[in-house]
């Protein structure tokens, strides 16, 4: 990804894809808005139905780090549960994703490097697929303790369905939409891909 900042802007909002730096000030939306006296602009006076249910696919797409491949076989398997909430459920139960909201990582792009180049045990067993669901009760912890990163994200917010002790996280609960801090809205995305 050559300039992830460029994915921020696009979409309009923080989407966390340079971790420490998006809560400094040197993070491309807050520069922007400081320099509009505080209003939030658009380059583009009004986007269609279609363009605005498109933008919010590619704000998931870039926030959670997938290809239109994966995101689409995300929502295809979400589709078969029937709630709309099952769709950020699913992305958020990524392996990689829980590496990073565990505080493991400083983005997710980092999360999922970790887990594909091996340092990531889940219930014990070695996994090095990001995509890799995990499910209630399955611990998750880090091969080698010294490459986990100590990140100001995980001091400033640690979800309620994972248990973080020491260096190893373990999933409590399924994560619900009000416990989920994205700006997503997933119904528009049900309604791109329903079309």
């Amino acid at each position: 990804m050559e300039n992830v900042c460029k994915e921020c802007r696009r979409a309009g909002d923080k989407l966390f894809l340079k971790g420490d730096r998006c809560l400094s000030p040197k993070c491309a939306i807050t520069r922007r808005v400081s320099a509009q006296s505080g209003k939030k602009q658009s380059r583009f006076s009004k986007k269609s139905e279609y363009g605005l249910q498109l933008a919010e696919k590619q704000k998931a797409k870039a926030e959670y780090g997938l290809r239109e491949k994966q995101f689409r076989n995300t929502f295809v398997k979400s589709a078969k549960s029937k709630k709309i909430s099952s769709l950020l459920q699913g992305l958020e139960l990524r392996l990689d994703n829980v590496v990073y909201r565990s505080g493991w990582a400083h983005s997710r792009q980092q999360a999922r490097q970790l887990v594909t180049h091996g340092h990531v045990k889940v219930n014990d067993h070695l996994v090095d697929i990001p995509s890799y669901e995990v499910k209630i009760k399955d611990v998750v912890e880090p091969l080698n303790k010294d490459l986990i990163a100590k990140t100001s994200l995980a001091k400033a917010t640690n979800p309620n369905w994972i248990k973080v002790a020491k260096d190893k996280a373990e999933i409590v609960a399924l994560p619900e939409r009000e416990e989920i801090d994205s700006s997503i809205d997933e119904q528009l995305i049900v309604e791109y891909y329903s079309r």
